[in-house]
């Protein structure tokens, strides 16, 4: 019998060593954590070529399950991307180390000194879909902030995965770390997400990052805390006071650099007195560059449109397909983003400030924008190296989930014989 049949015992055991090595981890040295992780950069740029072979195993498995092209583009690797996976583990490897920093200090009149100190969550389960990338940044990031990680990817990334997880394992070997710090599920079987969900003696927080069927599953069925990285609902408002090039640059960039990303936008919001000039030639563009616009009836007269639905509303394409309508006025398109939105990230284009200062005070999303492509909604581009995902709830974490949201804190208190009266 294989080690993986039996899979509540694989997970058990998983769990078990992922506690140990937790408790190792809590207090080694900052130095010795980036060490581990520019060795395991090193790694990944030796072994290029096995990389890129496993990788194309995995996208022969995607083909025959029929995965459309940007459900493919997340899942390649190639030497560009891997390029990316090695500076965002050498960026991760360079950042400030979250433990064990100061948050707040304070003295009280009873003499006591009180410091809140950041300090790991402990063992950490990390469940994802197709992009074999996640590997490399929720390990790094895990193990930046002193916790263990449990790694459970998706099967399509299945063999990617477990590629650059041998890298970041050589890493902790360099470094004299626990190798068992960063573990990955090694079986595609759905019962070890379940099993996962379950671990309250093992797991401290389950980081989701997927569509919106795995987190939903997630959210329903873990006893364990979830930081919720639920849909990227992203809307774009052109308002009237919008600059035409600038609107033009961000809205094709926002929706086809990579329209499969959690980040690109899905939904146009155009106000109605620029709705026949800018908002004409903005879709006429994306229509030209590949994209589908479902358009609401005051859009579908222009050329190469279809109608839009009311699904259409609040929908994810994570492709070369957005949603488009006209809205009397900005009031409107906010309260549609407050209807369909996932509290993702949402953007005005104006250049109007009171106008845009109204968006960013009454838009509560994770992330909001002005003036710049919702494509940036990335823990890179926000100088975290890289992310695990972007919370939408607002609990702990929300935004990109970096190193320091994957700590949390403890008092230190110190006296001089105090005592209390």
């Amino acid at each position: 019998m294989k080690d993986t049949d039996d899979i509540p015992a694989l997970m058990a055991e998983i769990g078990r060593r992922a506690k140990t090595a937790a408790a190792r981890l809590a207090f080694a040295p900052a130095e010795t954590r980036a060490q581990a992780l520019s060795a395991a950069a090193d790694a990944v740029n030796a072994r290029r070529s096995r990389i890129i072979a496993a990788n194309e195993r995995d996208m022969a498995f995607a083909r025959e399950k029929g995965l459309g092209a940007a459900m493919l583009d997340r899942l390649m690797l190639d030497d560009a991307r891997l390029d990316g996976i090695i500076a965002s583990l050498t960026a991760i490897a360079a950042q400030p180390d979250p433990v064990g920093a100061v948050i707040r200090e304070w003295d009280m009149p009873s003499g006591l000194n009180i410091r809140r100190v950041r300090t790991p969550l402990g063992v950490i389960g990390v469940i994802y879909e197709s992009r074999p990338n996640v590997t490399a940044d929720a390990g790094a990031l895990c193990l930046k902030a002193g916790n263990a990680v449990i790694l459970r990817g998706g099967s399509e990334s299945f063999h990617s995965s477990r590629a650059i997880h041998e890298c970041l394992v050589e890493g902790l070997r360099a470094a004299n770390l626990p190798e068992d710090a960063i573990q990955l599920v090694p079986t595609r079987e759905r019962a070890a997400v379940q099993e996962m969900l379950t671990m309250t003696g093992a797991i401290d927080v389950i980081v989701p990052r997927g569509g919106k069927g795995l987190v939903g599953l997630v959210q329903r069925e873990a006893r364990v805390p979830v930081f919720a990285h639920l849909e990227g609902i992203v809307h774009i408002y052109i308002d009237k006071a919008a600059d035409p090039a600038r609107t033009l640059e961000v809205v094709l960039n926002a929706k086809t650099r990579r329209p499969g990303i959690c980040g690109a936008a899905e939904c146009l919001l155009i106000h109605r007195d620029i709705a026949e000039t800018l908002g004409a030639e903005v879709i006429a563009a994306l229509i030209e560059a590949g994209v589908t616009v479902h358009a609401d009836a005051a859009l579908q007269r222009l050329p190469g449109t279809v109608a839009a639905t009311e699904a259409d509303w609040g929908r994810e394409y994570l492709d070369m397909e957005i949603a488009a309508r006209v809205v009397a006025d900005q009031d409107e398109a906010m309260a549609h983003v407050r209807r369909y939105g996932s509290n993702h990230t949402d953007a005005i284009l104006t250049e109007d400030d009171a106008a845009a200062a109204r968006f960013f005070e009454r838009i509560d999303s994770a992330i909001v924008m002005r003036n710049a492509s919702t494509q940036f909604a990335d823990g890179g581009e926000f100088g975290m190296g890289a992310e695990i995902g972007i919370a939408t709830g607002k609990m702990h974490a929300r935004g990109p989930v970096g190193a320091e949201q994957l700590t949390s804190f403890k008092y230190l208190v110190s006296g001089n014989g105090t005592t209390r009266t």
